[in-house]
């Protein structure tokens, strides 16, 4: 009697849930590999003559391996070793493994491992782990955003009720490529207005700042300039929060635009991104 051939099955995609568990695991994991460099680790430049470490390295190296051991199929592009434009990858991972490298250079603790997920094009998992700073944040499609510090109880957090520029605590990683920067002849941000409409502006660090946003502590982050490395983590954590992300003309698909604009919530992100129109 012939023997029927045997049909290899599709592997059951991963829960949302399950993904959020494995890069909250990967973020302590990558923060414990970090921490003991902090300080330490010797310096060198890229190319474009952005700072970067043996931690950055390091740390990127550890994240690969763990995704690849769990989930050999899934796509993986990182900030320090790339991998090719996979934006039309079924699963793919996102890693900044030190975001804020010139923070951890000179000894500031407003650096991070940002983890993202994305799954069909989607950002469905984030986490910001600051480790410096003992506080991890995370989120997932439809589970909400989280705080937990150190080896507390995590909370889930929201974003602030601000829904009027001149009442908004705003904050931004860097002046550069926009009005406000002098050596920019051809600026492609106009900040200035929003700087004078704020109740308060203070230029805070990287992926800190939209940890701030998701806990309600600052009402707006941007930044001028980003990668997909940069945003991934970001997305789900401030969507989940109750705010809003887009790029600085408006564009919602924000993983692959060059810049982020974020805002507690839609009334105060409208008026945002009016005030941030050149004049």
């Amino acid at each position: 009697m012939p023997v029927a051939p045997v049909t290899l099955g599709r592997m059951p995609e991963p829960s949302i849930g399950e993904l959020l568990d494995f890069a909250v695991s990967l973020s302590e994991e990558a923060g414990r590999f970090i921490m003991p460099l902090w300080k330490k680790a010797a310096v060198d430049h890229k190319a474009d003559g952005s700072e970067v470490t043996e931690a950055d390295r390091g740390a990127e190296q550890l994240l690969r391996k763990r995704i690849a051991e769990r989930y050999p199929g899934h796509a993986i592009w990182g900030e320090e070793f790339g991998g090719a434009e996979k934006c039309k990858a079924e699963h793919l991972w996102l890693l900044d493994p030190v975001d804020g490298t010139a923070s951890f250079a000179i000894g500031l603790p407003l650096f991070g491992t940002l983890i993202g997920y994305l799954r069909r094009g989607v950002p469905c998992v984030g986490v910001i782990g600051a480790h410096a700073l003992n506080e991890i944040v995370y989120a997932a499609t439809g589970h909400g955003c989280w705080y937990q510090r150190e080896s507390g109880q995590p909370k889930r957090v929201r974003t602030s009720a601000v829904t009027n520029p001149a009442e908004a605590f705003i904050v931004s990683t860097t002046l550069e490529h926009t009005d406000m920067d002098p050596r920019d002849q051809v600026p492609s941000v106009c900040l200035s207005q929003l700087y004078r409409q704020a109740r308060r502006f203070r230029w805070s660090g990287d992926c800190i700042n939209y940890a701030l946003l998701c806990q309600g502590y600052v009402d707006v982050a941007l930044d001028s300039r980003m990668h997909p490395w940069d945003v991934a983590a970001v997305v789900p954590c401030v969507r989940e929060a109750g705010g809003v992300l887009t790029s600085l003309d408006g564009a919602e698909d924000v993983i692959w635009r060059p810049n982020l604009v974020a805002s507690a919530n839609s009334i105060l992100h409208a008026e945002v991104l009016k005030s941030l129109r050149p004049v």
